[in-house]
This record gives C-alpha cells, structure tokens and sequence, in this order.
C-alpha cells in the first residue's frame, strides 16, 4: 500500500474545477514596479498576446494602430480621479488621514479612515487648510464623513486634497500625478483610482487612430479603492467583489450594438471597460435595462454577487402604470446602465462584448488579473507575466501594456 503524506489526509480535497487564489500568483521583482510615469504617455512597451495560440510578441505601445482595423471600436473609461487623499488631525491632536471612497449628496461622503484610534460619531476632524468635517457615522468599512461650510465639496478635495497614488507607489503623490495619474480625455469626477490602460493614449494618439478610421466611445466607471485590495478567501469562488458605480450611455450602446452587428471588434480599454460593457449585456440578456441613480448610502461598498438591478426602460409605464420591461437583445449587445456593479469575472467566464482588450500588468492574486485570464486564457496570460518579467517591462499603473485577444 502506498504511503499518504499526514497533510494530504488532513487537507481539504480540491475539486478539478475550483480555482484558487494561489493559482493567480507570479513573481515578481519590485524594482519592476514602475514608480514614475515615462516622459511620453506612448512611449511604453506593448505586449501582444493571442489568446487562441499564446503566440507573444514585444511591441511598442506606438506599434498600436497596426494591430487596429478600420471600423473597429475603442471603448474608454472617462472616469476622472478625485483628489480623495486628506490629512488632518482629530479633537483630541491625533493625526488622521481619509481616502474618499464615493461623493454622496449633501456634503457627505464615505472615505477610509487612518488613526492611531478610530474615529467616533459626533467627532470633528479638522482638516488641512482650514477645512472642517465631522464624522456621522460608520458605514461598512467606511466611515460617513459631513464636510461644514459653504465651499462646494469637489473644490474643496481640488485645494487640499492629494492624488491617491496606489498602494505599491512607494513615494508620496508630486503635482505632476494631477495630469499624469489621469487619462487625457478624463471628464467625469469621482475615481479614486485611474483606468491605468487609458494612461497611454495622448493626443496624438487618438488622432492618428481618429485618421485611421478607428471609432471610439466612453463608459464611465469610478474605480475604487477596493481595486487595490486583496483577496481574503483562498477559493476565489467564495471572493465577494467591491460594488462601483457605472454608466453606460446611450450613445454607446448604440456605437456597440452597431459595431457587433456589423461584424466589427469592440476593444475595451482597460478591465473596468470590459466589466462595464459586459455589465450591460448581462442586463441585455436579462430584459432590463437602466438602473436608478447612485448615491443611496446602502449601495455602497455593497458586495452582492450580482448588482441589484430594477426593470426600466426610460421609466416607460404600461396602460395600468407599471413599468414596462423590456424584451432581452440579442446575444453580443447591450443596453444603456446606470447604476451599481460588483461583477466578478474569472476563467470560464463567456464574453458577450468584447473582443480584443488592452490593459497593464496588475497584481498577482488580484480579481484585475484573474479577470485577464478568463479574457486571454489562464495559462497563456501567466506564461505572458513571466515573459514581461524575463523582459523586463514595467508593471502596474505606470508601466507597460499588452494587448490581449480571447482565447476562445
């Protein structure tokens, strides 16, 4: 009989189908963590993967308009970076710092709190540059923060508040992170985090590939921190991810639903592009469509399964004043949203929208990661990672791309 190590038999039996967090890790040197921005937003490297053969090929981001055909559509994430990083002090002297999660009505928002000791109900913060708030109350893992005074809240977060660099930038945030931290066609305020693939597109950029014939169109996701934060389960099945707010206009949805009807590619830019797109088309398929507006305090940081979701089509009402839902499109399209999504894509995943993405290197272990492998094949994209790493590209929000097709 053969013999049994002890900790095999006090294991847990892994099913052939359950994928673990562990599953996800690489190595990865740190001085491969790009700590600046480059001098010249297109001047990264590009890594191209294809996801049917795992073929990879070292290009330069400037290489990109090659690999476009006319009529494909790029979709951009136009969320804009708030500056959400505040410092202050407590009524007791104690220094505290907030990272601002989500603006909610009334001068309120939610935010991380850094202190010695938490802070309590009722407790007055006084803030750099004379700005003063006051705990309400906790919420989850925030805290709700009421701002006093008349100054409107996004200037008063313009005057003394930092860009919140990511965790693994090892240096406090310089003035120059208010332009390079944020996408050059960056309009709606309310991320904490930038759409990092977005980083490298400038101007030019987009007018070559507007010459070219390549189209585009924008979703507006607001990443939060929760982007950054680890995974506490080791069965990422059991993993509850972090709700953002989304939307998903009009405009482009009629951009994607023409684009997949004509046969053309739907390129997202960035993993939130390809959670919003295939947000929508969940709800496509579903027969729903726009979801009322954010800002109700239960919302967020909620971490459902699956967003909540309302039927709605432009708040249409049938002959008895109910609201009329809408009949499910076609597999491939969308609707407009408008609302809460904790989508969590991982291997096995079927893509509905998207047919090529472009994204940076994330996290080892990370839902961002994970997300790419269920896109390009779990085996293909970690040979890909090593290969960055061999090659030395930088990593994370300040370093290099790829491009990435699917691999099914």
């Amino acid at each position: 009989m053969r013999a049994v190590p002890l900790n095999a038999l006090n294991s847990p039996i892994r099913r052939a189908s359950t994928l673990l967090k562990s599953d996800f890790f690489y190595q990865l040197p740190a001085e491969l963590i790009a700590q600046e921005p480059l001098a010249e937003r297109a001047a990264s490297r590009l890594l191209s993967l294809d996801g049917k053969t795992g073929h990879i090929e070292d290009r330069r981001f400037a290489d990109l308009p090659a690999l476009l055909r006319r009529g494909d559509l790029l979709v951009f994430n136009n969320t804009r970076v708030i500056p959400a990083r505040l410092f202050g002090e407590k009524d007791s002297g104690g220094r505290i710092e907030l990272l601002i999660e989500r603006v909610l009505p009334d001068r309120r928002v939610l935010a991380q709190c850094r202190a010695s000791k938490p802070p309590k109900p009722g407790q007055r913060l006084h803030l750099d540059g004379g700005v003063q708030a006051q705990v309400v109350g906790r919420k989850g893992e925030f805290y709700e923060i009421e701002f006093e005074g008349a100054e409107p809240l996004l200037h008063i977060l313009e005057r003394i508040g930092h860009i919140p660099l990511p965790p693994y930038i090892s240096r406090p945030d310089a003035e120059a992170d208010r332009e390079r931290y944020q996408t050059v066609f960056a309009q709606a305020p309310g991320a904490v985090a930038a759409p990092t693939a977005g980083l490298h597109f400038d101007t030019a950029m987009l007018a070559r590939l507007e010459q070219l014939g390549i189209e585009r169109a924008f979703v507006t996701l607001h990443v939060g921190a929760g982007t950054f934060q680890p995974l506490r389960v080791d069965d990422i099945a059991q993993h509850r991810m972090h709700s953002e707010w989304l939307e998903v206009g009009r405009d482009t949805m009629a951009r994607v639903n023409a684009a997949k009807q004509a046969g053309r590619r739907v390129i997202a830019v960035g993993t939130t592009v390809v959670r919003a797109l295939e947000t929508a088309a969940n709800d496509a398929r579903d027969g729903v469509g726009t979801t009322p507006g954010m800002g109700e305090v239960d919302r967020v940081g909620n971490t459902r399964s699956r967003p909540h979701r309302e039927p709605a089509v432009d708040n249409a009402r049938d002959g008895v004043g109910r609201p009329r839902r809408e009949p499910a499109v076609e597999d491939g399209c969308i609707r407009s949203y408008r609302g809460e999504t904790d989508i969590f894509i991982t291997p096995g995943y079927r893509f509905r929208v998207v047919d090529v993405l472009i994204t940076n290197f994330h996290l080892p272990e990370s839902t961002l990661l994970m997300l790419v492998c269920a896109f390009g094949g779990k085996e293909n994209v970690l040979s890909a990672y090593r290969h960055a790493v061999e090659e030395r590209y930088r990593f994370f929000s300040y370093g290099d791309a790829m491009v990435v097709t699917p691999q099914h």
